[in-house]
């Protein structure tokens, strides 16, 4: 599996910038992916060292549209923290 299979998208809310001085991003990953392949996925993207990933899985919720009601699709979060010798993502520096 290619790494841009699994980095799906950066998060780009308010809790999410203010890791960023801790050199800590979030982004949304593949479901299916575990805490390994995300880890190997942003070394390689990037070109950067990881010293921890933690994930969280957000199960979708129950919207309705009149009398139709369904499910939001289920979403996997990953935040990444980097090694203290490491750069920083460049991708990120521009949006601080």
């Amino acid at each position: 599996m290619m790494p841009e299979d699994i980095i799906l998208k950066p998060v780009l809310t308010e809790k999410a910038m203010d890791g960023i001085a801790d050199k800590r991003y979030t982004f949304t990953v593949l479901r299916s992916a575990n805490k390994t392949q995300i880890k190997t996925a942003v070394e390689q993207m990037f070109g950067v060292k990881v010293a921890g990933v933690n994930t969280v899985t957000r199960r979708g919720k129950l919207k309705r549209m009149g009398r139709n009601e369904g499910y939001t699709p289920t979403t996997k979060k990953a935040v990444i923290t980097l090694k203290e010798d490491s750069k920083p993502i460049e991708v990120f520096n521009s949006l601080m």
